[in-house]
């Protein structure tokens, strides 16, 4: 008998789940996170104001092209963003594993690419909030002013961009155990956070340093908002790169579910 009311439903084949109805799930799941909620929604903006509110909005951060608050409301947006996939993603996933979650999962006709990407779609789609409240914090408290089609080209690509980490977020997920699974994806959140120039522009850094930071896919992500708060388009090797990392991090998480599978 096939029902509504629950993701799960029954056929003549078996217990049967869909990718939709998992994503559905997992959104829910974060909405009622309140802890995970302030760190991917509410903090980013709060560090927004804490560094860019006593900015003067006319002052250019050296070889960008853009003033302190624009600078620092992609940066942010992007951080939140960041913070909502990787961190909501590995953490989540890697208790799911200990409590045995996943292997109810694995009873059901959802294929092991459909629990990839539906945990990276659910994660994409819960980090939209931090996006838009970065925006809407940097329009009120500093004056940023955009026009309408760089605000949805600007949420747009910050938004399909995080799918890169989410992707990277199951694959922590499966590659650590419960207890590690946090060291390491605080190790990798502020290593990325850093080296992409999230947190001040790569231009401080060392040569040897921003060189390194150049091939970072945070520093990728970053660079698409800025090229469009400049009003141009991403660059085709920031898109190629945040691309390559994608389908890197999205076919790592697939093996490492699969062996994960094999392990159970």
């Amino acid at each position: 008998m096939t029902t509504h009311a629950t993701p799960i439903t029954r056929t003549s084949g078996g217990p049967r789940f869909t990718s939709g109805a998992l994503v559905t799930l997992e959104v829910r799941r974060a909405l009622r996170n309140k802890k995970f909620l302030f760190f991917s929604v509410i903090y980013p903006a709060l560090l927004f104001v804490i560094i860019a509110g006593g900015a003067d909005s006319t002052t250019e951060v050296d070889g960008t092209g853009l003033a302190l608050p624009a600078f620092m409301m992609v940066s942010m947006a992007s951080f939140g963003a960041l913070t909502a996939v990787l961190m909501g993603n590995s953490e989540r996933i890697a208790k799911e594993r200990q409590s045995g979650w996943v292997r109810q999962l694995r009873l059901t006709s959802l294929p092991g690419r459909g629990y990839v990407l539906a945990k990276t779609a659910s994660a994409a789609v819960v980090s939209l909030p931090s996006i838009v409240v970065v925006f809407v914090t940097a329009a009120a408290v500093k004056d940023v002013r955009l026009d309408a089609w760089q605000w949805l080209a600007l949420t747009g690509a910050i938004w399909a961009g995080s799918l890169c980490f989410a992707a990277l977020g199951v694959a922590v997920g499966y590659s650590a155990t419960g207890d590690a699974v946090r060291p390491i994806t605080m190790i990798l959140y502020f290593a990325l956070s850093l080296l992409g120039g999230l947190w001040m522009p790569t231009t401080t850094f060392p040569h040897w340093l921003q060189t390194l930071a150049d091939w970072t896919p945070t520093h990728a992500y970053a660079a698409l908002g800025r090229a469009i708060e400049l009003g141009g388009a991403p660059h085709a090797g920031d898109v190629v790169l945040l691309l390559a990392y994608f389908l890197l991090f999205a076919g790592g998480a697939a093996w490492l579910y699969r062996k994960d599978t094999l392990k159970a």
